[in-house]
């Protein structure tokens, strides 16, 4: 994009005395007849640029001009840079380190001393994640409606959404967008769904209520408090999960916790997750009922 460009130049020409056309040129991946267009469009919008011609032409900010040479400190721009190198961990490419290379060009230090954290976010799905990620990167800057075929709990419905913000929450990416089947904003896993197919339509951009954690009122509902036992083998995940504050080591060596969860389905699949290394303690009636899942799971292997 031309502004993207423009504020590349910016960066470029702050960050050192000169730049030549063709060096421009080779890194926007443009002609040097556009270069020469975004400088002039630079002069309108009040930068004094100075071009040169010769043997050590190019071209410069004016000398003697007031303006704060960094527009962002070192701190500031790692900052920035880690986040587009995130970026790249998405999409499987390196099209953000391509940009980050750009915004610190003669400046090896702000990369160099910028390697002590490492943001990866991508998953094991990444493969299938970056494509739905470029798909409704477009839909969301063109306005355009997108029709999804989603799975829940529920079963898979075909929805027509209003995409507007990507977000990456709870360890996974979500669309927050306006559903037009059940008429309210909503969050859709992108791992939840298939089919997925940016419409010619588009829409009128609503304002745009903030994103809730719809999945995680869930979680304050204490329709359930489960007080189980955990073998010592398996406190790396429960020390992952959980507060370790909560955790009693008794006399029998196991790790005994008190806990809340939602509903039953969704506490014994994440229970059979332990394999034998977990037993419910209380209440008894829950007890009895995993045993019953227990049961039947068995006799489908007998």
């Amino acid at each position: 994009m031309k502004i993207d460009r423009l504020i590349g130049i910016l960066s470029i020409l702050l960050q050192q005395e000169k730049v030549t056309s063709p060096v421009l040129a080779e890194k926007f991946e443009v002609s040097r007849r556009t270069i020469h267009r975004d400088v002039e469009d630079l002069c309108k919008a009040g930068i004094p640029i100075v071009t040169r011609q010769g043997i050590d032409g190019g071209i410069s900010i004016m000398d003697g001009y007031k303006m704060d040479r960094t527009l962002l400190t070192t701190t500031e721009m790692q900052a920035v840079l880690k986040g587009l190198q995130s970026l790249d961990s998405i999409s499987g490419g390196n099209k953000y380190q391509r940009l980050m290379d750009k915004l610190s060009v003669n400046n090896s230090d702000i990369l160099s001393n910028n390697n002590h954290i490492l943001l990866d976010l991508s998953n094991w799905n990444t493969k299938s994640l970056a494509p739905k990620i470029e798909l409704f990167q477009g839909a969301i800057e063109g306005h355009k409606l997108v029709s999804i075929r989603y799975f829940a709990p529920s079963g898979d419905s075909i929805r027509i959404i209003e995409p507007y913000l990507l977000l990456f929450r709870w360890q996974a990416w979500y669309i927050w967008g306006f559903c037009r089947l059940r008429e309210e904003f909503r969050l859709f896993k992108l791992g939840r769904m298939d089919e997925i197919e940016v419409l010619e339509e588009c829409f009128e951009p609503r304002k745009v209520e903030e994103p809730v954690d719809t999945g995680m009122e869930a979680f304050n509902k204490e329709s359930l408090r489960i007080t189980a036992a955990f073998e010592e083998s398996v406190k790396w995940r429960l020390m992952e999960e959980f507060d370790t504050e909560k955790m009693q080591k008794k006399e029998d060596g196991r790790i005994y916790l008190e806990f809340v969860w939602w509903d039953k389905e969704s506490l014994f699949r994440y229970l059979l997750g332990f394999m034998d290394s977990v037993e419910i303690i209380k209440p008894e009636e829950l007890r009895a009922e995993f045993t019953l899942s227990l049961e039947k799971i068995a006799e489908k292997y007998k």
